[in-house]
């Protein structure tokens, strides 16, 4: 299965062969997974923790799915479900047993230390101004300008409605907005 197969080509192929088409479904969607997880988790081993368990959850009830239901599915948004349930059963777990950050934590794909340094700071940023955010909020802006889901997705994804959604998105990113201009004061 190449990355231009269709959702909806890749949903056929998991109701004809789920454990054929599972890898398929793995590197269709792990990548925008795991980057949409990792700004909401601001970690990199709980976003890899969590992209793990998102894709074990996944095929642990596609298994017990009837091929039917399984063709009905929107695949994106449903993945989505699972790893935003996940992203906030690990941010609960986090809050209830907070850890020393590990010296690891960041993401280390930069050869140069000093853009390397300059780098980890733009995103110690994003990630404080992410966090200010409410969690509806954080959630449509990390959904849709870092994942790439559109309004329909995020909403079947969160179980909230298109047009709040959308205005989650809309505060999110006058709120972040404020905040750039109010630090470049």
């Amino acid at each position: 299965c190449e990355m231009t197969t269709t959702l909806d080509q890749l949903t056929m192929s998991l109701a004809a062969d789920c454990d054929g088409a599972f890898p398929d479904l793995v590197r269709h969607l792990q990548n925008g997974v795991y980057s949409g997880v990792l700004q909401l988790t601001k970690n990199r081993h709980d976003a890899e923790d969590v992209t793990q368990d998102t894709f074990i959850r996944v095929y642990q009830a596609l298994k017990g799915y009837d091929d039917a239901r399984i063709r009905d599915l929107q695949l994106r948004p449903w993945v989505w479900t699972i790893a935003l349930n996940l992203c906030r059963n690990k941010a609960r777990s986090v809050s209830r047993h907070p850890e020393a950050p590990l010296l690891g934590d960041r993401v280390d794909v930069f050869e140069d230390a000093a853009t390397e340094a300059v780098e980890n700071a733009n995103l110690d940023e994003w990630h404080r101004r992410l966090a200010m955010l409410s969690e509806p909020q954080r959630t449509a802006v990390v959904l849709h300008h870092v994942v790439g889901l559109p309004h329909a997705e995020i909403a079947e994804s969160t179980g909230r409605a298109e047009s709040t959604t959308r205005s989650d998105l809309r505060r999110g990113l006058a709120r972040l907005r404020t905040m750039i201009e109010q630090e470049a004061r």
